[in-house]
């Protein structure tokens, strides 16, 4: 793992042996090793780059099946091989304004300004597809939160224990017996969704429901997805609905029309742009399909499909940096600023693509990397 000559112990699992034979290591020079200390090794010794060895974090840290495998993606070097490529159009691109410079005595043609525009556009395009994934390969890597929102009474508990596929929340047909924020986590799509059952929305009728209300509604501004609740047996949207999804045109979100087992024919219009569900809590109507959509809003930012992602904000803010560089690039040609000038954007385009996979990586970063990792990892 390490390319270091080791020596392997093997012995009984018994705790009590174990620890003895690590106190006689330890009494005879050997040392504890540090957090993420052979991970480190196999890195510094070229084994691996830095995009695995936070792959093996993410794999230990993983709580799902879908994590584990983007992890084990990741771990074969998945989003390596998505940056190489880019890496090396942007070094020929380097050398190709290199040889103009230096060898101008010679004759050797400097690059035209169109084809240099065009060689940026061609490396920045599947950056920004990498930079665009990040929303989903945060997600698959951290969960999100999702708040179950809506009047009360509509069904939120009972849709709620649908989701979780156990009676978590209380369930009663006297509105506002939800007070506070009901919480659980369970895994769509292998995705691990913080659900929140907050308490219904209305004109609060004492002090312990307007505390849950204002909880709800905190909630609903903290989540990265929110369910809209609401009866589909009522003859129209109240104006608190109309309210709630206003507010949420701007955010990820969904509207589910529940209780369609009181109304089946009912069905209000979708003036909102929002996706809507029908889903009957009571008979588990909808559900299915309910879990569907979740999975496509939660994935609009990035395919299930490619492999490669962005897992961490490090990584995301290098990509960012990298585009940067290209557009002030691009600009400078446009601006015909002499081809001098032009590589510093060009070399500070390429060394965040070098930094993502640990090429020129400085020593602090790494240790705040690795100082995360498990010891014996």
């Amino acid at each position: 793992y390490t390319t270091d000559d080791i020596v392997e112990i093997s012995c009984h699992g018994s705790p009590v042996l174990l620890g003895r034979v690590v106190e006689v290591a330890l009494a005879h020079g050997v040392r504890m090793a540090d957090p993420g200390e052979f991970t480190m090794r196999a890195f510094l010794n070229g084994r691996i780059d830095l995009t695995q060895a936070e792959a093996v974090r993410d794999l230990i840290e993983s709580q799902t099946l879908y994590q584990a495998k983007v992890a084990a993606q990741q771990l074969g070097g998945a989003l390596s091989r998505r940056i190489q490529p880019v890496k090396q159009q942007l070094v020929n691109l380097i050398a190709l304004l290199e040889a103009g410079i230096d060898f101008a005595e010679d004759d050797v043609s400097v690059l035209p300004a169109e084809e240099a525009i065009a060689h940026i556009a061609r490396i920045r395009q599947p950056l920004l597809r990498l930079k665009e994934g990040f929303s989903f390969g945060k997600v698959v890597h951290q969960g999100l939160t999702l708040a179950i929102v809506g009047r009360p009474n509509v069904g939120k508990s009972s849709l709620f224990n649908r989701l979780v596929e156990r009676e978590r929340a209380i369930v009663t047909a006297t509105p506002g017996t939800t007070r506070d924020l009901v919480t659980e986590t369970v895994s769509l799509g292998g995705i691990p969704v913080h659900l929140v059952d907050t308490a219904g929305i209305r004109d609060a009728r004492d002090e312990a429901e307007s505390m849950g209300i204002q909880k709800s509604r905190e909630a609903m501004a903290d989540a990265d997805v929110v369910l809209i609740v609401k009866d589909a047996s009522a003859k129209a949207e109240s104006p608190l609905e109309e309210e709630l999804i206003a507010s949420a045109r701007e955010r990820v979100a969904i509207v589910v029309e529940n209780k369609i087992d009181l109304a089946p024919s009912t069905a209000y219009p979708n003036g909102s742009q929002l996706p809507r569900v029908r889903t009957s809590a009571a008979n588990g109507e909808g559900i299915v399909a309910l879990r569907e959509e979740i999975l496509r809003t939660i994935s609009a930012g990035g395919g299930r499909e490619e492999t490669g992602f962005l897992t961490n904000l490090r990584q995301h803010q290098l990509v960012c940096d990298s585009i940067a560089a290209l557009e002030a690039a691009e600009n400078a040609i446009e601006q015909h600023v002499p081809h001098e000038m032009l590589l510093m954007d060009l070399y500070n385009a390429l060394r965040p693509l070098d930094d993502i996979t640990g090429a020129t990586t400085a020593d602090d970063i790494l240790n705040l990397i690795f100082s995360t990792f498990c010891i014996g990892k």
